[in-house]
């Protein structure tokens, strides 16, 4: 099924589960509408799942202009992907590319989202290496221009992709035999388009000061370029949690599709039970300790 997006655009999507509340599942750079397999099988016995294929993803459009990508774009995207199924509101859930597009999901469009699952995201969103990441999104961009299959084998095995080959290696393969698949087109243009132009974090502060959407923030112990944006998130935003996988890199719905899935359900069980409420005010790190 496609979705039509602002510009045209036309957006692929798939769904599973015909009963309860919707959950809309957005996939990293690395991966596509199918990485979320583990979880549209698994969830789809209690919800309606949707997963979809970014612009410049097949079988999505692939639009050659570059300024048809942004961080802007992207959330617009998964909105016309919603609005094409006729739902309201969904559980947003998202790991990297997509974990930060969850987040401006939220920022941007609060009333359509019944809660906000950020994974494995803020690689580069840290000021001191803000402009570093920039020139390694445009790198990323030129070397899967020029041999996508080539560059899947080194960018697969990064080293927050480890974690994932060593525990396993089958899963492994399928990840990068999916990288290797990718448009160079559309992945060049996603990583200059939205990669290397998205805000940061720490620049969406104020913003993520008011949001008041049940939030979990999952970031892996050895994706060390997230952990602190992880924190950031958790300090900053008032109804968020965060949850630290151990020996776990950035694929997390993959690498460890049991525990992921496990706290993805207790997290949305919470949510809809009206449990997953603001930080209590008297968990201020600030408060002085009464004596008396």
């Amino acid at each position: 099924m496609y979705a039509t997006a602002k510009d045209g655009t036309k957006i692929y999507y798939e769904t599973a589960g015909e009963t309860g509340t919707p959950i809309l599942f957005i996939h990293e750079f690395g991966g596509n509408y199918d990485a979320w397999e583990p979880q549209m099988s698994h969830f789809a016995r209690r919800h309606r799942c949707i997963t979809y294929a970014a612009r410049g993803y097949a079988p999505s459009d692939i639009p050659a202009d570059m300024e048809m990508y942004s961080q802007a774009i992207a959330v617009d995207d998964a909105i016309a992907v919603l609005d094409d199924l006729g739902i309201e509101k969904a559980h947003i859930v998202g790991l990297s590319m997509g974990g930060f597009a969850t987040v401006h999901f939220g920022l941007s469009y609060p009333e359509r989202a019944l809660s906000l699952t950020v994974a494995g995201a803020g690689y580069g969103c840290e000021k001191e290496t803000e402009e570093y990441f920039r020139g390694v999104s445009l790198t990323v961009a030129e070397k899967f221009e020029t041999d996508p299959v080539g560059f899947a084998e080194v960018y697969g095995r990064g080293a927050s992709r480890v974690q994932f080959e060593n525990k396993d290696p089958r899963g492994h393969l399928d990840f990068v035999a999916r990288l290797a698949r990718h448009d160079k087109v559309g992945a060049a243009n996603t990583m200059r388009g939205v990669q290397a132009r998205r805000p940061s974090f720490w620049d969406l502060e104020d913003k993520l000061k008011i949001c008041t959407l049940p939030t979990l923030v999952m970031v892996g112990d050895e994706d060390d370029h997230c952990l602190q944006p992880g924190i950031y998130l958790k300090k900053t935003m008032p109804a968020s949690g965060l949850l630290i996988l151990p020996k776990t890199g950035h694929t997390l719905n993959l690498e460890e599709p049991v525990l992921f899935n496990l706290h993805l359900a207790e997290f949305i069980a919470q949510a809809e039970a009206g449990a997953w409420g603001l930080r209590d005010p008297r968990a201020n790190p600030a408060q002085v300790m009464r004596t008396d």
